[in-house]
């Protein structure tokens, strides 16, 4: 019994291209939509609003600084209309390249600051509640920020670290290994 075990999960431990493929299926299944959706909300209207941003994107992304500025968002700098707009393309381009396997460990790494950034604002902009940002090591698995993050960025860390696996443009890109 034991040897039928380990033979088994030896198999398993040597299909270097089954952790990469999940994690990028399970990355589809899951959160290309929740980056998609939320970037939508940023748009400007009609085709001209990937460069034109709402003022909903800034409001999103400078809550304490439009707040200042009386929701005005016309006033805000060149800066925060610069990063505002390649944060919400980032939100586009680095979940597609993920799930298409183009640059796949810059695409990771990518997320894993875009999610950082997005958890500094939530909680010291737009002031998450303490229950939400959660706690570690407690008996509580859901909270929004801590708890939900973590695992997202795990599953991006395994992308950085074993690549996007076989069924990737990354691949397909790769120069031939000499036999």
């Amino acid at each position: 019994m034991t040897h039928l075990h380990n033979a088994f999960f030896a198999r398993i431990e040597r299909a270097d291209w089954l952790l990469p493929t999940l994690a990028r299926l399970v990355f589809a299944a899951t959160l290309l939509m929740y980056f998609w959706i939320s970037g939508l909300t940023k748009l400007g209207d009609g085709w001209t609003g990937i460069f034109f941003l709402s003022d909903s994107a800034y409001i999103q992304m400078f809550p304490k600084a439009v707040e200042a500025l009386g929701y005005d968002t016309v006033q805000l700098s060149i800066g925060h209309r610069m990063i505002a707009l390649v944060g919400t393309w980032a939100e586009f381009i680095l979940p597609l390249f993920i799930v298409l396997g183009v640059l796949t460990r810059l695409s990771a790494l990518g997320m894993i600051g875009f999610i950082a950034v997005q958890s500094v604002v939530d909680i010291l902009g737009h002031g998450v509640a303490a229950k939400d940002i959660g706690t570690w090591f407690d008996r509580t698995s859901g909270a929004l920020i801590l708890d939900q993050r973590a695992f997202w960025i795990l599953l991006l860390l395994i992308l950085v670290i074993k690549g996007a696996g076989p069924l990737s443009f990354d691949r397909a890109l790769a120069p031939m290994k000499p036999v």
